[in-house]
């Protein structure tokens, strides 16, 4: 997570700096997106084959990889190879989004969404670590501004990989019975109204997140904000998306689902009007800050609702179709931010995320009929009997 959020902070600028058409800023960073959904899949695949564990550590010589390559880019001034290397990081980030489901997995039912929260709760240090890092180190190495940042990163990866060694997570091994252990069809488990709502819910809520933090940094330069500026606005944003962890699983246990995840639209919608009437940098900080905890609620509360829509034997096909199609959806935003905000202009940008956020009103809607009619029968019951009707 702090190399995500020191990506966060910089790739854009940096990409701007490289490209000889400034319209493809943001593009290093929408590839780095699209190599995490193109990776979701085989990741899954590769974890159910040789497990978790092993995975990871892949991953992270991955990234490692990344970071020296993007550090290499921008010594030589070459924006194909900054956007090699934020593809291996987007690589990464295909197989680090497991974290979550790893931890929830791990857990009985009551714990789930709390296991979640306190994987994601690890974002509080990188909000602190990944802008300061790229704050302090980008003039490390002389006339190539943040090669310094992605060369300090690598030593976060080479952490992460020696913190994962000592990961203890037993393989299960696929049983004899193919029939029996895959499951039921994908078709069968996204035709569940929750998955769907899980799906469409999480999604619109990363992808709108996704299109306005990617637009800030270049909207703050637009308006001659200093480059530290820009780095305490991300880093009270990447406070905002991780701090409420320490509750959020709480929160949701407490009140339930719905009315946690209604609380992130209506502060989406706050973060909207905010960014709306004003572009001093406590507008951009407060906005910021109100779109990471507007994330916070939707994605933990997605991701519970999620893991209740599967059995054992179907998590890795229904949590690798869930993790296609969201960063399928938010490497078009962050595609998209910087093009619009070249183009249309920062209001424009804004504008274009109210549409997405009256689209995760109107499932929550959907998730409230529901739960209505099946006086909130949980998921996991009721996938029970139809698993047990189909093998009768």
């Amino acid at each position: 997570m702090s190399g995500t959020s020191l990506m966060v902070a910089t790739t854009a600028l940096v990409g701007f700096a490289l490209a000889d058409d400034k319209i493809y800023a943001s593009l290093p960073f929408t590839l780095q997106l699209l190599a995490t959904m193109f990776t979701s899949i085989p990741a899954a695949m590769l974890m159910a084959k040789i497990g978790r564990k092993s995975s990871f550590l892949m991953g992270a010589v991955i990234a490692m990889m990344g970071a020296l390559t993007c550090a290499y880019a921008v010594m030589e001034h070459n924006f194909l190879f900054f956007t090699l290397g934020s593809i291996l990081i987007g690589i990464f980030s295909g197989f680090a989004n497991y974290y979550r489901f790893t931890a929830a997995d791990s857990v009985t039912a009551e714990y789930k969404s709390r296991a979640i929260s306190y994987v994601l709760a690890g974002g509080v240090l990188a909000a602190i670590i990944g802008p300061n890092l790229a704050n302090y180190t980008k003039d490390m190495i002389s006339n190539a501004t943040f090669a310094g940042s992605y060369t300090a990163i690598i030593g976060l990866y080479l952490l992460s990989f020696i913190l994962l060694s000592f990961l203890d997570l037993p393989h299960v091994k696929p049983a004899t019975n193919t029939k029996q252990n895959s499951g039921r069809s994908l078709h069968e488990i996204i035709r569940q109204p929750r998955y769907l709502i899980a799906l469409i819910s999480g999604t619109l809520g990363y992808a709108t997140m996704t299109l306005v933090m990617t637009a800030t940094p270049l909207a703050m330069q637009h308006h001659e904000h200093v480059y530290s500026d820009t780095a305490f606005v991300i880093q009270w944003h990447v406070l905002g998306m991780f701090a409420p962890s320490f509750f959020t699983g709480n929160l949701i246990k407490r009140y339930d689902l719905l009315p946690v995840m209604f609380t992130r639209a209506l502060l989406g919608l706050a973060c909207i009007f905010i960014n709306l009437i004003g572009t001093s940098v406590s507008h951009f900080w407060f906005a910021l800050l109100l779109l990471g905890i507007s994330w916070n609620f939707l994605f933990i509360g997605a991701t519970t609702l999620l893991t209740e829509t599967y059995n054992e034997n179907e998590k890795f096909k229904a949590q690798a179709l869930n993790d296609f199609f969201l960063f399928s959806v938010v490497a078009s935003a962050s595609l998209f931010a910087g093009i619009l905000h070249h183009k249309l202009g920062w209001q424009f940008v804004n504008y274009l995320a109210i549409p997405a956020i009256i689209g995760i009103i109107i499932s929550l809607v959907w998730l409230y009929k529901i739960d209505k009619i099946q006086h909130v029968q949980p998921e996991h019951e009721m996938i029970d009997e139809a698993t047990n009707t189909a093998e009768n």
